[in-house]
């Protein structure tokens, strides 16, 4: 990051624009707090204020960082002021990254919810392992972030894990933060399972679709099959004595969703229609960007080994995403305790701006 980079990402910041933007909304009045424009509005104000901000101190940044750099001229001087350059221009680099984020136009339906769907791919009962650690991994992450999960459904597996998860980050702009953790996960470790040591490798496949608001979404009730069962939990065992889980089949496309966490059928519908909206819309984007959706496929034919997005390795404590070729080494907390801030950030900042730069080893020589 040069200083041209540094003026070329300010000249983008119409002070005087921002400025009018916050002045007529503090200054409003007769307003509907309820309505969706007032909250559209406030939104707007707060990223308005939030750039404002970043813009200053980056301005403040500068000016201390050419003035701290005159004082190092100064032989007696030099150590101290040097030290002080550090720090200052890492908290340029923060700054940078933060603004950065913020001007980026957002993506389509970065104010959704964030639908998740895990599955194990290939590993057999290791897969299912990870798929559940997955699982755990993004619900520690929410809970220290203070997004509310709510589960949809868990398949789990006779042996160990899951065989599918399905939840939703129920916080607005949710989508926007996890859109990029779609793909195949691949994680090298020592399975609980092997009694001789050896390192295998499996993997597990993450959706993540935006909600789609069930009022909006065009399903005919024609093209719905309705199943109702009774719900099971680990083991297979029953866990309600009454048939309150669902499963919706949509007949033209053959997608089949289930939900059974609530001990209302109802409410096991809503949910099951809620997840059958995203897939529908989902299958209708990739139809009008004529793309073929190959997470979707990867998740349902098991998730390819050579087909990743990351890779969890546990013997060099290594996390690697292979999109953005940047590593992580405190693979423990991130999957054990859900410390994912970092690698949502830098992934975010780097795919959304186009700068990749794919080029770290990913331990396949290593590890095969």
């Amino acid at each position: 990051m040069d200083q041209t980079e540094i003026d070329n990402l300010l000249k983008q910041v119409d002070l005087n624009k921002i400025t009018s933007e916050i002045h007529a909304f503090e200054n409003q009045t007769d307003t509907d707090y309820s309505s969706k424009d007032y909250i559209d509005s406030l939104k707007k104000y707060n990223k308005n204020l939030e750039i404002k901000d970043l813009h200053n101190q980056i301005l403040s940044i500068l000016s201390n960082l050419k003035d701290t750099k005159e004082l190092a001229q100064d032989e007696a001087l030099k150590e101290q002021a040097d030290n002080e350059i550090a720090l200052l221009e890492e908290n340029l680099a923060n700054l940078y990254t933060k603004l950065e984020l913020l001007l980026i136009e957002p993506l389509e339906n970065d104010d959704k919810k964030a639908l998740f769907e895990i599955r194990p791919g290939v590993g057999g009962v290791e897969a299912a392992l990870f798929a559940n650690d997955l699982l755990e991994m993004y619900q520690k992450y929410c809970l220290k972030n203070n997004l509310k999960i709510e589960v949809y459904s868990i398949d789990y597996n006779l042996e160990g894990g899951i065989n599918e998860a399905v939840f939703l980050v129920d916080s607005e702009n949710s989508y926007s933060t996890f859109r990029f953790e779609s793909g195949v996960h691949r994680v090298q470790r020592v399975p609980k399972t092997e009694t001789l040591g050896r390192i295998h490798t499996s993997t597990a496949s993450v959706v993540v679709m935006p909600e789609i608001d069930l009022n909006t979404a065009e399903i005919s009730p024609n093209d719905l099959r309705i199943d109702v069962y009774r719900s099971s939990g680990p083991g297979g065992q029953s866990v309600n004595t009454t048939d309150s889980a669902v499963r919706i089949t949509h007949i033209p496309t053959k997608i089949t969703v289930t939900s059974q966490a609530s001990k209302s059928q109802h409410k096991n519908k809503e949910m099951a229609m809620k997840i059958l909206a995203s897939r529908l819309y989902e299958l209708e984007s990739e139809k009008i960007s004529s793309q073929v959706n190959t997470l979707r496929a990867e998740s349902i034919m098991g998730g390819k080994r050579s087909s990743k997005i990351r890779t969890y390795n546990f013997p060099q404590g290594r996390i690697t995403d292979h999109r953005v070729g940047k590593s992580w080494f405190n693979i423990e907390e991130v999957v054990y305790e859900g410390a994912l801030d970092d690698i949502l950030e830098i992934t975010n900042q780097i795919i959304r701006t186009g700068k990749s730069d794919s080029t770290e080893n990913d331990g396949e020589e290593e590890l095969k």
